[in-house]
């Protein structure tokens, strides 16, 4: 069994095994909405496996607490800066119904431009689709361990991409 698959078969281990656990430590830790717990546990497990911190047996429970919890705070302050600012609340449940309501027309343009950043390299997808989700620069590079200004280079790789991609069809 080659190496990659062992650690992909551990990571799904622990997840299996610490996800129940996690999302009970941030919802009796935290007052936050469902979707905000969520998102900062998937945070959290996306961290864990690109970085692969060094942890101790057992260390994981506590370091995915604390990076969950740290990106729930992050989330719940963005919320109240967009409350303070008079945007709407939960810009993506505001975007659900835009589709919603929308109709199949807009679907099918969602769907192609999302076949369009499929296209890209992973790495810049998942620049172009945090940066999509509403994250900044510093977060996205958090998350993905790069550095803001590699961020801001691949998110213009990406749009330049996009645009050629857009012109050849």
């Amino acid at each position: 069994m080659s190496h990659e698959l062992l650690q992909r078969e551990r990571a799904h281990r622990l997840y299996r095994d610490l996800q129940p656990q996690l999302v009970r430590i941030l919802a009796s830790s935290l007052q936050a909405p469902e979707w905000v717990i969520d998102d900062a546990c998937q945070t959290a497990w996306s961290s864990l496996l690109q970085r692969r911190p060094v942890l101790g047996p057992g260390g994981e429970l506590g370091w995915l607490s604390t990076t969950a919890t740290r990106a729930a705070l992050r989330l719940l302050r963005r919320e109240r800066r967009a409350e303070v600012q008079g945007e709407p609340v939960s810009v993506a449940r505001l975007q659900d119904s835009r589709v919603a309501q929308a109709g199949p027309e807009h679907s099918i343009e969602l769907r192609e431009r999302l076949a369009e950043i499929r296209r890209l390299p992973v790495r810049q997808q998942r620049v172009v689709l945090l940066h999509g989700f509403g994250y900044e620069y510093g977060e996205i590079a958090a998350v993905t361990g790069e550095t803001p200004r590699t961020v801001a280079r691949q998110l213009t790789r990406a749009r330049q991409r996009l645009l050629r991609l857009v012109q050849e069809s």
